[in-house]
This record gives C-alpha cells, structure tokens and sequence, in this order.
C-alpha cells in the first residue's frame, strides 16, 4: 500500500509541484512550482527544489542542498549534506544569465559526498561516486570514483558501493561479488551469463 507523501508543517510546497507517494518533505524545505518529485524520495531540511527540475524515485537529498533549474537526478542518487549544484557558468548580479543555464544530468545509483561541488553543464555516470568536497568540472564515467580539486578519477566503485579492487583483466567486488569489465576508460558490468 503506497503512502501520500510527507509534508513537514514548516516546508513549503507551492502549488504545480508535484510529489510521489511515499516522499518525505522534511523541515524548512521549499519545493517550488514546477518541480518534479517522484516516490520514495527523503528531502532532508533545508533543501531547495526549483521548477524546471526533475527528482526521480528513491532519491536522497540530505541537509542543505539546492537542486536548481536544468538539474534532473535519475533514481536512486544520493546528494550529500550541502553539496553544491550550478547552472550558470559565470555567474554576475547584474547580469542576467536566465537564458544561458546549463542543464546537469545525475544518472541512476550516482552518489555525491558532502560539501562536493558539480560544476553545471556536466553528466554523472551511472553509479558514479564524488568524493566530500570534490569539485567537478567535467563529465564523469559510470562507476568512477572521483576525489579532489579538480576531481580526477582514483578508482572505481561497484554498484553497492564499494571500491573495486582492480585486476588484470577484470574487476570484482569483494563485498557482493559483482564483476566488471574494462571498456577503454569505463567499466562495464559482466552479467550473470559473463557476456
């Protein structure tokens, strides 16, 4: 049985807002007209939702994070205690730049650390993982592990989230036994079959 979503009585949630079942608003949060929310979701307090953007199922927003306009978070993708996202390249007050906002894709299973920083105009691979306090100015493979200023690649990460231990040929997962496959600068998951 699905549940309506949660709406803490200090958020704010403006009408052409829409919220999946089972979604959990917490306190101080404002999601604004336009804004696409799906289920299952957790806006932790404090978090800003503008319209024009799009949360998809299962996704974790912790303390303090702006999802601003041209930023679409696919299932699954966990955003870090304040966390930064951008859509303007170069920002100025007294320059409007409404026109030039770059859209920002976080693909499904993408985790962000706390205080990272995602440059806009960037996609996040499939279960990617940014480090606390990266800064990321370009697009990113799926299952990278990316550290620092600028974020540069330093491994990879397995799908439950833990860093992969690299071979020869192929990569496995000594936690739960996924292996994965070398494909020029990617990795890719062998399946069940190996093919």
């Amino acid at each position: 049985m699905t549940k309506p979503p949660f709406v803490h009585e200090s958020a704010y949630v403006d009408e052409g807002a829409v919220i999946g079942a089972d979604t959990k608003v917490w306190h101080f949060c404002h999601v604004m007209p336009g804004a696409v929310i799906g289920a299952g979701c957790s806006l932790g307090q404090n978090v800003v939702v503008m319209g024009g953007t799009k949360i998809g199922n299962n996704v974790k927003i912790q303390n303090n994070v702006s999802v601003y306009e041209g930023v679409e978070l696919e299932d699954d993708v966990f955003c870090g205690p304040s966390m930064v996202f951008t859509n303007v390249v170069n920002p100025r007050s007294h320059v409007p730049r409404k026109s030039e906002y770059k859209k920002t894709l976080v693909k499904r299973g993408s985790s962000i650390g706390a205080n990272a920083t995602i440059v806009c105009g960037i996609t996040l691979g499939e279960y990617a993982f940014i480090g606390a306090g990266a800064v990321v100015t370009r697009d990113v493979p799926a299952h990278a592990l990316m550290t620092g200023v600028p974020a540069k690649r330093t491994g990879w990460m397995c799908e439950c989230g833990v860093k992969l231990e690299e071979g020869i040929l192929d990569i496995a997962c000594g936690a739960c036994g996924k292996t994965y496959a070398r494909k020029s600068q990617s990795i890719a998951r062998i399946n069940e079959e190996g093919a």
